[in-house]
């Protein structure tokens, strides 16, 4: 069983995945009906990226002054705005700003400012027995959700079909269902009893793992560098360019994607209890990057697709292992500073390629981004095991038989 607080925060995950997910797929496609081209569509996606970084970090190094639930309800209340936002404004620079400043997520997963702050909270409900499972399951509740919004991407297209809506307009609604969805989180933020609250309220810092955190941001970021060529709303560009898909086939193209993500989660949790989390995370990783990789070389759309789908089944493993290891070799008042420095890179690193993978996608048809990308984070995974595979979480660490 889990606490009234845990199933809160899985249910705001899942709210906020099924809008993530959706969105991430219209959001190229949007901007290109807008008339904006390549390079555009990766600096609006940078924006995003860097402006969700920027926001991560302060919430990590200075949300301790701030109660978590107000903390929270604030994040609703700026998603809101980020929505209408995109629904209503349709210049480059107007766009870019929103971007900027909001919590638009490009990559269908979750580097918004709300992930440090629920994954700090979380360890807080469970023993640490129990850790694992409960980011397993937080990890497949958001890639569960996120795959039905991808699937919901098509849903402009019907409008438009069916009630003769232009384009244009239809492709907006999805953004006006991202704004809903940020004041359903927010009342349910408000069911979150007291005792969710860290017991200590003063400065949080890193103290005695801080050295343990910044080698592991300075990994993260080298990963998130790579996946920052093939975030989902590129993949889009990529498929419609090279094979002329739409975007209602995208959209179930990474339904199935999400799916298989989704329930590789609860593998992730199985595989981490018999070799260890830091195992689980490369033993997993490094075949999704080789997969990732090959889909650029396929000469089919069915055997692109297919390589995609297999790499979804195992790239995702790593998610519940990571979060919690980072949450189990810091102290627990590290635990919201952890999950800050640890998240930025995934954000602030990632913030740059689409820029470069953009300009790659005007000037070819080849998959130059997934090789690119495919090949930083394979570096990651090999630096990843070679410097902390000793450094075990306390469940993972055998106490030594009593001496007789």
């Amino acid at each position: 069983m889990i606490s009234a607080d845990a199933r809160i925060l899985l249910q705001t995950r899942g709210l906020r995945a099924f809008g993530d997910g959706m969105v991430s797929v219209v959001l190229a496609v949007l901007l290109t009906a807008l008339g904006m081209s390549e390079v555009q569509i990766g600096a609006i996606v940078t924006a995003t990226l860097l402006g969700s970084a920027i926001t991560t970090l302060a919430v990590g190094l200075k949300g301790h002054r701030i109660p978590r639930r107000t903390l929270l309800q604030a994040a609703t209340m700026l998603m809101a705005a980020t929505g209408i936002g995109f629904a209503v404004i349709d210049t480059f620079w107007g766009l870019l700003v929103v971007g900027l400043v909001g919590t638009l997520n490009p990559s269908g997963g979750d580097v918004s400012l709300f992930l440090p702050t629920e994954q700090a909270l979380l360890p807080g409900t469970v023993p640490d027995g129990h850790r694992t499972a409960l980011f397993a399951r937080y990890a497949l509740v958001g890639s569960l959700v996120a795959a039905v919004g991808a699937l919901c991407a098509g849903l402009p297209e019907w409008l438009a079909r069916r009630f003769d809506i232009d384009d244009t307009t239809a492709l907006r609604i999805p953004f006006v269902v991202y704004a809903a969805l940020a004041v359903v989180i927010a009342f349910r933020y408000r069911r979150l009893s007291p005792g969710i609250e860290p017991a200590t309220s003063g400065p949080v810092a890193l103290h005695a793992s801080r050295w343990i955190v910044y080698r592991l941001a300075v990994l993260f970021s080298i990963d998130s560098f790579g996946g920052g060529f093939v975030i989902t709303a590129l993949l889009v560009v990529w498929l419609q360019n090279r094979f002329g898909l739409s975007l209602a086939v995208s959209g179930a193209i990474f339904f199935w994607a999400g799916l298989l993500s989704a329930f590789s989660a609860l593998v992730a949790a199985r595989i981490a209890g018999r070799i260890g989390l830091v195992r689980t995370m490369v033993y997993t990783h490094l075949p999704a990057n080789a997969l990732l990789i090959a889909t650029a070389f396929m000469p089919t759309v069915w055997l692109a697709v297919g390589c995609l789908l297999l790499r979804s089944a195992l790239s995702q493993m790593d998610v519940p292992a990571r979060t919690s290891y980072v949450m189990a070799v810091v102290t627990p008042a590290e635990r919201p500073a952890a999950a800050s420095v640890t998240n930025v890179p995934r954000s602030l690193a990632s913030a740059v390629p689409p820029i470069f993978a953009g300009w790659m996608l005007a000037h070819t048809t080849f998959g130059w981004p997934l090789v690119i990308g495919g090949t930083i984070k394979a570096t990651y995974d090999l630096l990843l095991l070679a410097q902390f595979r000793e450094l075990r979480p306390p469940e993972e660490v055998v106490s030594p038989a009593p001496v007789r």
